[in-house]
């Protein structure tokens, strides 16, 4: 049976195909430090428990049956107070729309503003921005980032590709690096988008910006910018991805939201509506109300940021010592989210039994089997397999384990011939 040129052509996850080694490997009793997954253990990181509680109690009230398109109306209240507050943004509940996670509200972006053959810029590594293109058709322009500005884009490497561009994808703190924006970086970006928006003529689309901020609420010493907040003219051409997925270790409760112009949420509406992806209603009750315990949030928020970037530090201060030693490693010291942007430089080395590692995933997998530590390989976001850098999440990972594999992988790098 043949199916569309899409699915065909559609690429599955390298991550997953990680996870798939790693559930093997488990299945024959070894146990693996998994760094792989944007996700929490839920035993190492539950979410506050007075959302628990208020998640239980609406479903005990019956809460159970479809909730509104765009999302609770009490719910829509409340994000724009939190965003008032924790934030400084301004939006209406109408520029308000909740779906089930920042999945959804990416994928409606995209499905919103991109006609085949749009132009669509992001930067490299970043996530999922390349399927989505796929999916609808757009022309691809990948912007090449390195090390030196963090894996984060200057103004200089978007101006080249500007003109006539539908959408710029820019994500900070980023996945899946954990780095972000320094102000002045963000301000030349925004002033670029704002000079080719006064460019353009009468009924030509817009330069749109994405931003993804579902981890603006966890940062470690860094202040988090936005576009509006720094080009408040900017309003009508930015939509936000946001949501408690990350910042309350939420991700299974499902409930993100994104904001922006009306006019362009209100065609995500119909969007998200049509794909039937709404967050569960009882989770949007749930979350209204958490949403109003302000001191409760801010004593969970300080806890879980202060554990995760406790983890980040010690991976961080492990890799040093790894690169002190004379190992060839490296780490970019993080400043938010649950990753840290670590590199492993052993392309053409030989492992103990022989196989020479010819890309980045060569050494992921050898550092699987030798040292039970699994990363991800930039190559899964998009850039080539000779680039040597790699993500570590540490959501599903205590500060012990995390300890204890630097141990092990010093031994399985130094093995390496």
């Amino acid at each position: 049976m043949s199916v569309s040129v899409l699915a065909q052509t559609l690429k599955g996850s390298e991550i997953i195909k990680i996870g798939n080694e790693i559930n093997e490997l488990k299945r024959q009793g070894q146990q693996i430090a998994n760094l792989t997954i944007g996700d929490f253990d839920p035993h190492i990181y539950p979410i506050p428990a007075e959302l628990q509680q208020g998640i239980i109690e609406a479903y005990q009230d019956h809460q159970t049956n479809y909730p509104p398109a765009d999302g609770l109306l009490d719910l829509r209240k409340q994000v724009a107070t939190f965003l008032a507050e924790q934030h400084h943004i301004e939006v209406t509940p109408n520029e308000v729309l909740i779906a089930s996670g920042s999945r959804p509200l990416i994928y409606s972006t995209f499905l919103a503003l991109i006609d085949p053959g749009d132009k669509v810029i992001y930067p490299l590594p970043s996530w999922n921005n390349n399927h989505y293109a796929h999916i609808t058709g757009a022309q691809e322009i990948q912007i090449s980032t390195t090390p030196e500005n963090n894996f984060l884009p200057k103004a200089g490497d978007i101006a080249p590709h500007i003109k006539g561009a539908t959408l710029l994808c820019l994500c900070s703190p980023q996945n899946p690096t954990g780095t972000m924006f320094e102000k002045a970086d963000l301000e030349e970006i925004c002033d670029l988008v704002i000079a080719e928006n006064a460019s353009r003529q009468p009924g030509e689309k817009p330069l749109y910006i994405m931003y993804d901020q579902i981890y603006a609420m966890l940062t470690f010493g860094k202040k988090h910018y936005d576009p509006v907040t720094l080009r408040p003219e900017l309003k009508d051409y930015t939509l936000y991805i946001d949501g408690i997925s990350k910042c309350l270790a939420a991700t299974g409760v499902r409930v993100g939201w994104g904001f922006g112009p009306e006019k362009v949420i209100a065609q995500m509406k119909s969007i998200v509506g049509h794909m039937g992806a709404w967050a569960p209603k009882a989770e949007q009750v749930a979350t209204a109300k958490y949403l109003q315990q302000t001191d409760a949030l801010h004593q969970y928020l300080n806890n879980f940021s202060g554990r995760v970037q406790e983890s980040l530090s010690t991976l961080y201060n492990g890799f040093k010592q790894l690169k002190d030693e004379g190992l060839a490693v490296d780490a970019i010291e993080p400043m938010g989210a649950i990753y840290l942007t670590v590199k492993v430089d052993y392309i053409g080395k030989t492992t103990p039994d022989g196989q020479v590692l010819q890309t980045s995933a060569d050494i992921n997998f050898y550092l699987i089997k030798a040292a039970k530590v699994a990363l991800v390989p930039f190559s899964a976001f998009g850039t080539g397999e000779d680039v040597t850098w790699f993500r570590a999440s540490v959501g599903t990972s205590t500060l012990e384990d995390i300890q204890n594999m630097i141990p092990r992988i010093r031994e399985a790098l130094s093995a390496l011939k």
